[in-house]
């Protein structure tokens, strides 16, 4: 795939999901979710305070309601939804997030698989001829080399569920060369090692490299880079949080391009949307969840 478009056409061709809302008295995430209930993308199932029942009629949004109030219980009933059946898709409305991950994480009655969660963003930028996947820019505040071979992994199985058989993984780091005094290049390094040895599968992995050469054949061969990932890589692993979420942003708002998001790892995707996100995003990230279902 290519494009994002190209998610969403596949997901309605498939039988829809149903997405859960945990706190579903966020107007936004109704708008969103009735967006793509008229786009035949997934059904819904809505859990939140009796306000968020109003919206949901206000909106004409079709979907069982289940009258919750305390954020703990609406958290515990999304996650229970999920265990059951009922629901396929986790998505974060009116709700804090560590409120909402500590039902998901909890060890007797949550979705734990025993692999890390950690966030995927799919990009399309008007400068690219084809999806490029950014991880982990909304979970993990600096992994550990461990937590790196995990993310890899989580998006390496996104990666071919949208058609990239043998993803390139990235390791992205300020410059390509090791240094150091700059520990991102060591890791990096040591994840291309791991992954000649068979220590991490199904994919390329390279590293050091710059955003530039990881993603650009003329600045890989400007600068005399050189590997199988240089120039063409689909997995861009970035060494925190910040460069990530700046990097997502930046394919955004800055050269106008289009971006999905999902947390993975879990027994069920996660979507977790800003209320700065764009309708379309919102869309698509709930696209993207269903086909991971």
């Amino acid at each position: 795939m290519h494009k994002l478009d190209e998610i969403l056409r596949e997901i309605k061709s498939r039988k829809r999901k149903t997405v859960v809302l945990a706190g579903a008295h966020d107007v936004e995430g109704l708008k969103a979710l009735k967006k793509a209930m008229e786009e035949n993308l997934v059904d819904a199932i809505l859990v939140g305070p009796k306000e968020g029942e109003s919206s949901a009629r206000e909106l004409k949004l079709e979907a069982e309601y289940f009258k919750v109030e305390d954020p703990e219980k609406i958290a515990d009933l999304t996650v229970k939804l999920v265990r059951e059946g009922k629901a396929q898709i986790l998505m974060k409305g009116l709700i804090k997030t560590s409120v909402l991950l500590k039902a998901v994480l909890d060890k007797e009655t949550g979705l734990r698989t025993g692999e890390v969660l950690s966030h995927v963003a799919v990009v399309e930028a008007p400068a690219l001829d084809r999806l490029i996947l950014v991880t982990d820019g909304g979970m993990i505040i600096k992994p550990t080399l461990e937590q790196k071979v995990s993310i890899i992994k989580n998006a390496v199985k996104v990666a071919k569920m949208i058609g990239i058989e043998m993803p390139r993984v990235a390791c992205i780091a300020a410059v390509e060369t090791v240094n150091p005094d700059m520990p991102e290049t060591m890791e990096a390094a040591i994840l291309a090692k791991m992954n000649q040895r068979g220590q991490i599968k199904d994919c390329i992995v390279d590293g050091p490299l710059g955003l530039d050469n990881a993603i650009n054949m003329m600045a890989a061969k400007v600068k005399k880079v050189e590997g199988e990932v240089a120039g063409r890589a689909d997995i861009l692993l970035v060494p925190d949080i910040h460069s990530g979420n700046f990097l997502g942003k930046a394919a955004v708002y800055l050269a106008g391009g289009r971006i999905a998001g999902v947390v993975v790892g879990a027994r069920a995707p996660i979507v977790i949307v800003s209320r700065a996100d764009s309708a379309d995003s919102k869309l698509c990230s709930l696209g993207l969840a269903s086909l991971l279902a």
